[in-house]
C-alpha cells in the first residue's frame, strides 16, 4: 500500500495528487493508494481520500505502508522514517500557493542528502522516484533533534 501524506496546512498540494492519479492510470502505480490530503480539494475513483485522519490512525495506516510519498513536513517525514519506512518526499512550493517561502525544499535536501529518504523537486519525478524506490535502502533513522534545530536555524538566518 501506499501512503500519501500531505498535513494539515491549510494549503492545497493539488499537482502532487494529480502526478499520483496520472501514474495510476497509466499502470505506473498498480498498489492501493490512500492518501490524507488535508485542504486539498481532489477526487479519486483510484484512491481513498481522507481530509483528516487523528494521529493514531495515520501512525496504523504508516506502519501497514510500503511507501510513504509526503511533502515536505518535518511532521511526516520523521514519522515515517522512524518507522522504517521507505519515503519519497517532495516541497510544496511557494510559486505555487502551496506554502509561504519554499523552506521544505531545504527539509527535503537535508534528509536525502543522509539518505534516509529519497527527496525529489517537483512532481514530474515521480515516475523516476517510484523506479528508484524499489531498490531503495533508506538509512536507519537516528534522532538528533540538535541536527534538525541546527537546520532550521540555518534556515532561518539566511532569510
Amino acid at each position: 500500500m501506499i501512503l500519501i501524506l500531505l498535513g494539515t496546512q491549510n494549503n492545497s498540494f493539488y499537482r502532487l495528487l494529480e502526478e499520483i492519479q496520472k501514474n495510476i492510470d497509466n499502470g505506473k502505480i498498480k498498489e492501493e493508494v490512500i492518501a490524507q490530503k488535508g485542504y486539498t480539494k481532489f477526487e479519486s475513483k483510484n484512491m481513498k481520500l481522507f481530509d483528516e485522519l487523528p494521529p493514531d490512525e495515520i501512525n496504523k495506516l504508516i506502519e501497514k505502508a510500503d511507501l510513504v510519498i509526503t511533502h515536505g513536513g518535518v511532521g511526516s517525514i520523521i514519522n515515517s522514517i522512524t518507522r522504517g519506512k521507505k519515503v519519497i518526499a517532495v516541497p510544496r512550493l511557494k510559486k505555487y500557493n502551496e506554502h509561504v517561502n519554499d523552506h521544505q525544499v531545504e527539509i527535503i535536501d537535508a534528509f536525502n542528502e543522509k539518505g534516509y529518504i529519497i527527496g525529489i523537486h517537483g512532481v514530474k519525478e515521480i515516475p523516476e522516484a517510484l523506479d528508484k524506490v524499489k531498490n531503495f535502502k533508506p538509512k536507519k533513522y537516528e534522532q538528533n533533534t540538535g541536527k534538525i534545530i541546527k537546520i532550521i536555524e540555518d534556515f532561518i538566518e539566511k532569510n
